[in-house]
């Protein structure tokens, strides 16, 4: 699996990781975790040790499974989660981290997120309370969500001793709208992109003239069409993808985006073809 450095850290990072929004269910669902605790068990072997959750999720039983998941194995994984914007208040803040910790089974997050925006409570003490965290040991490195230019460098601001090291948000080859601003600022600014919703929940694949694209370079190639999408984004030196997948072989199939590369004129390509495609949410 490749690898790259999570901001201005040290710190090395799978380019691809696993998401987990709505991997064990919209509520709790302890008939599913089995499998989903052999997923992410399968995510780590193949090298996608990074595993992206958020206190939200399933209304925290996907940190729970997690922390049983990698039992054992702590030091070989990226555990990144997400406190919800309506525990933006320093003292939620501290409590939220402490709920999030003890569900995952370990005494310190290596990234904790602001999962979105929240203009009703003040940016600055959200950030000492972040910043608290790092000096307690509690979280290794802070990052956004779905924030905009202005309010990272706002976050950043608000920041005495630490960066904000990424910023996770929407990017896929149909969800392009981060490459007139965000992408471009972020890359100067040295703050990793997380792209979520990587296959922009499967209307890659679903059928049209990116659908056929994606077939005709896979085909080329020798991989599929979900490949050839996540080694569009992942090829970025800034950028690293956490795809969803509950099942064995999707995990396989993700995994195998990685170490190999297209032709420049291809990556061209896929860009023009998708310039033109109507996303269609």
């Amino acid at each position: 699996m490749e690898a790259r450095k999570l901001g201005k850290t040290t710190a090395e990072v799978p380019v691809l990781g696993m998401g987990t929004w709505l991997f064990v269910g919209n509520l709790p669902d302890n008939h599913v975790d089995h499998g989903a605790i052999e997923s992410l068990r399968t995510g780590v072997d193949l090298g996608m040790t990074l595993i992206d959750t958020a206190e939200s999720y399933s209304f925290g039983h996907a940190e729970e499974v997690i922390g049983t998941a990698i039992k054992g194995m702590r030091e070989k994984v990226f555990i990144a989660t997400k406190v919800s914007p309506e525990n933006f208040s320093y003292r939620d803040v501290m409590k939220a981290v402490r709920g999030s910790l003890r569900r995952l089974k370990t005494d310190y997050i290596d990234l904790y997120q602001l999962h979105r925006p929240n203009p009703y409570v003040p940016l600055e003490e959200t950030m000492r309370a972040m910043e608290d965290l790092v000096e307690q040991g509690a979280v290794r490195y802070i990052g956004v969500s779905n924030f905009s230019v202005d309010l990272t460098k706002k976050a950043q601001a608000a920041l005495s001793k630490n960066h904000v090291v990424a910023n996770q948000v929407s990017y896929s080859l149909l969800d392009r709208e981060i490459e007139d601003k965000l992408l471009p600022t972020a890359v100067r600014d040295r703050i990793t992109i997380i792209a979520y919703s990587p296959l922009a929940h499967g209307r890659l694949i679903d059928g049209g003239t990116g659908k056929t694209v994606l077939e005709d370079m896979a085909g080329k190639y020798g991989k599929t069409p979900v490949q050839v999408a996540l080694n569009w984004l992942i090829v970025k030196d800034d950028v690293i993808a956490i795809p969803k997948a509950f099942q064995i072989n999707h995990l396989r199939e993700d995994a195998a985006a990685t170490g190999w590369r297209m032709a420049p004129e291809d990556y061209a390509s896929l860009n023009e073809v998708f310039s033109k495609v109507t996303p269609g949410w």
